[in-house]
């Protein structure tokens, strides 16, 4: 187990799916959590079960993760893990695809985890350690995943430009990219049915989908110092789906 203890951490939708088991996993190390999220009542009920700190933010609406800047500074000071977790997963064919649609992935995913790194930098402690929960699907082309995937390789490419920008501070900046997991996200992308599951485990040479507590632990280790030479990387975390070609 990783060394934590006395840091403070912050994971952006951290009330379910592996967020929840990053959060989990940082506590059992020793860390201070805070958890973010749009709905209060799961932000409150995770907090209590996990024992960390909950507050509600809309990842998407940059005027909120400003605020929760301010209110994480004021309050508890500089964070030493920032996780930004919070995103969703639409799914569509490029042909049928609608604006409403690629706004909501594309606020939430990338220009909500851009802002969230952007505004959090100035009160990163130096020697910080960021992890950016990217996708494997920035690394496949699987049919109506084309917004989904794109939202996820371009924080790939913020991701490495970041590590550039605030090696100077020592902060290091790494992507985290899980494949098919057993979360809540992959009920609201309608992929939850035991069929449509089949078909996806089918493409995993591991044979299974993932657990969260097998994210979390990663998210742990490149958070902790353990991984003090560790910047500017993606690590896919899927059952090997992403070379199965």
């Amino acid at each position: 187990m990783t060394n934590l203890q006395g840091k403070l951490a912050l994971i952006t939708g951290g009330n379910s799916g592996i967020g929840y088991a990053a959060a989990k996993e940082l506590i059992a190390s020793g860390a201070r959590v805070i958890i973010t999220g749009r709905r209060k009542d799961a932000v409150e009920k995770a907090a209590a079960e996990l024992g960390a700190t909950g507050l509600v933010a809309d990842q998407s609406d940059i005027a909120a993760i400003e605020t929760l800047v301010a209110a994480v500074a004021e309050k508890f000071g500089k964070p030493d893990i920032l996780v930004v977790n919070a995103g969703i997963s639409k799914l569509t064919s490029i042909e049928a695809a609608t604006e409403e649609l690629y706004d909501q992935v594309m606020d939430l995913n990338l220009k909500g985890a851009y802002f969230t790194l952007s505004r959090f930098i100035p009160i990163l402690r130096n020697g910080a350690s960021v992890i950016l929960i990217s996708s494997s699907s920035a690394s496949t082309s699987k049919p109506c995943t084309s917004v989904y995937a794109a939202s996820k390789a371009a924080i790939n490419a913020v991701m490495k430009i970041a590590a550039v920008e605030l090696a100077p501070r020592q902060i290091r900046i790494n992507c985290v990219s899980p494949g098919p997991f057993a979360t809540e996200i992959m009920e609201k992308a309608g992929i939850a049915d035991p069929q449509m599951q089949e078909l996806i485990v089918a493409g995993v040479p591991m044979g299974r989908l993932g657990a969260p507590e097998e994210a979390g632990r990663l998210i742990s280790f490149l958070a902790s110092d353990e991984a003090s030479f560790i910047t500017g990387a993606e690590y896919l975390i899927d059952g090997g789906q992403s070379i199965n070609k």
